[in-house]
């Protein structure tokens, strides 16, 4: 027996080699005797060959093709109408707390301080007293202002005695006229004499009481400049440099300062032209740390000017704050209403997407194709971003798994089943 070994072309798909055992056997022999043999093996050899190749090539192929992975599944969105209410226009900036009543005590009169009456941050209300200055000095020119009174007054009785003798002798005939003006002129300066002393114990009044510093409004009162037992400089008139001893700022009712763009400004006085009857001037406000806007206050003052290098305006709100919870200095969100509440639709926040300069929305079409459309945006409404122009209540906008959806490619929609969450927070 012979034994052939057939290996498959390099480049083919079959790998492997084939054996063939032939029943004839092959023994060296002259050269005509292998001929004839070879003659009619080799039709049978290239017939196994064939088949062999064939085999290996149709098994190749089968191996492939079972090699290929299936088609992808289509992406999964979450897809629902958008949500349409009646909402009002409104203006947005950020504002400033400020106080209504903000003072620098300073002494008006210098000396030593004696006493402080209050502590650091305290709420203080209308004439407390705060500091006190050593009142001694200004006792002692309160009692030489009245003793200089009482001599002006002395001066003024005497006056007036010599002028009535000398009338009485003018009348006998045993004073002259000159001597009688001239007592006339006297008591004239003795009267001058007590106006000027009189003033004098105003003036010295007056410092004594400036020694006891009290608070000029309710508020509350910042930390102390100076301590007891140090050295005030003051002075009434403001001629010379004076101590500073506190601050002292209301709290109750409370500013809301903000600037209004010369946009919104525009916007603002439109609608101001428009509104028929009385115009509502509220406005509302949020803390940095708040979502809804819980506190109401009422615009009381727009500037005269716009600023010309920053195009916008100066306006001002009161807010009650009773509670004082408010502080000057704090910062807060403001909104300002503009219209009467109009149709609108609202989709989430996060469904709206920015392409450069525009934003845009991914929907659905009837084939389940994500189709984009750019639209123009609102203010947020708890949540949810009100749409002005570019979608249709009937349009299928994408509003969870947009990471897995791409323009032009076919998903698989999901309808959006909570609107009652859109509701709640559509009342923000």
């Amino acid at each position: 027996m012979s034994e052939f070994v057939l290996k498959a072309p390099v480049g083919s798909h079959a790998t492997g080699e084939l054996v063939v055992t032939s029943p004839i056997d092959i023994q060296p022999a002259n050269t005509s005797s292998r001929r004839k043999r070879w003659l009619w093996q080799a039709p049978l050899l290239t017939l196994l060959a064939a088949g062999g190749i064939g085999g290996f090539a149709y098994f190749g192929q089968e191996a492939s093709q079972a090699s290929v992975p299936p088609a992808a599944p289509l992406a999964a969105v979450t897809v629902s109408n958008p949500l349409q209410r009646d909402v009002e226009a409104r203006l947005g900036a950020i504002g400033q707390f400020s106080a209504v009543n903000r003072v620098e005590l300073r002494a008006q009169v210098g000396g030593t301080l004696s006493e402080i009456h209050f502590e650091d941050g305290q709420i203080v209300r209308k004439g407390d007293l705060l500091f006190v200055i050593d009142q001694r000095p200004y006792e002692i020119k309160l009692a030489q202002a009245k003793a200089g009174l009482e001599s002006a007054n002395s001066r003024l009785e005497l006056a007036t005695n010599q002028l009535e003798r000398t009338q009485a002798l003018r009348k006998t005939g045993n004073s002259t006229q000159e001597l009688l003006d001239q007592r006339i002129t006297e008591q004239q300066a003795a009267r001058s004499a007590i106006d000027e002393a009189q003033a004098r114990v105003r003036d010295a009044q007056l410092d004594l009481e400036y020694t006891r510093v009290t608070a000029p409004f309710t508020g509350r009162i910042g930390a102390r400049q100076v301590s007891a037992g140090g050295l005030i400089a003051g002075n009434r008139a403001a001629t010379s440099p004076t101590t500073l001893l506190a601050t002292l700022v209301s709290l109750d009712p409370i500013y809301l300062d903000f600037d209004m763009s010369e946009q919104d400004f525009l916007k603002f006085q439109r609608q101001r032209q428009k509104q028929e009857g009385p115009l509502d001037n509220k406005v509302e406000a949020s803390l940095s740390d708040e979502t809804s806007y819980g506190f109401q206050g009422a615009l009381n003052f727009l500037d005269n000017t716009v600023n010309r290098s920053s195009g916008t305006i100066r306006a001002r709100a009161t807010f009650k704050n009773s509670d004082l919870f408010l502080a000057p200095g704090q910062f807060a969100r403001v909104r300002i209403g503009l219209t009467a509440p109009t149709p609108a639709l609202l989709v989430p926040d996060a469904s709206v997407l920015a392409d450069q300069s525009a934003h845009v929305v991914l929907t659905v079409s009837e084939k389940n194709v994500v189709v984009p459309k750019p639209v123009e945006l609102g203010d947020l409404r708890g949540g949810l971003r009100v749409v002005r122009s570019g979608l249709a209540p009937t349009d299928r906008v994408i509003v969870d798994g947009i990471p897995t959806a791409r323009p032009g490619s076919v998903v698989d929609p999901h309808v959006e089943q909570s609107k009652v969450a859109w509701d709640k927070t559509s009342s923000e």
